[in-house]
């Protein structure tokens, strides 16, 4: 006979969940910031972990509060690393003329000279809309 599985000391399974919807989902957030692709697919794990998460916090009685927090966070993740990864697909070939400029700059007017070509090259491919969103920011 097996028996069947327990939860840690002073842990339900439910509790669990929620916590871990949440953390992902803040995990999810902070690496849509340094590596948009890793977050995106972080961001789909912490929202279905989230979605996951409600039904056993609902069926156990406990408070949805931390589902629900990750679900709207990794929402907003998803939706900003979706943003970000598309935004560098569309200008890679931009961003790859920008990288090997940068090579043979030595000095810092000719990295100037290299983000000056690469700020021209994608205000020529996206509306000026966007590049004052962004701002001026060095890539």
């Amino acid at each position: 006979m097996s028996s069947p599985v327990q939860a840690p000391a002073g842990q339900q399974p439910a509790d669990s969940a929620g916590r871990r919807a949440i953390w992902l989902s803040i995990a999810a957030l902070a690496m849509t910031f340094m590596l948009p692709l890793a977050g995106l697919v972080m961001a789909a794990f912490a929202l279905m972990a989230g979605i996951r998460a409600l039904p056993r916090l609902k069926e156990a009685g406990r408070p949805t509060g931390t589902a629900i927090g990750g679900i709207a966070v990794s929402a907003v993740a998803l939706v900003l690393s979706a943003l970000a990864t598309a935004l560098q697909l569309y200008l890679m070939d931009e961003y790859s003329a920008y990288q090997e400029c940068m090579k043979g700059a030595g000095t810092v007017s000719a990295q100037g000279e290299c983000f000056t070509a690469f700020r021209d090259a994608a205000q020529r491919k996206l509306p000026s809309d966007v590049l004052d969103v962004l701002g001026a920011v060095q890539p």
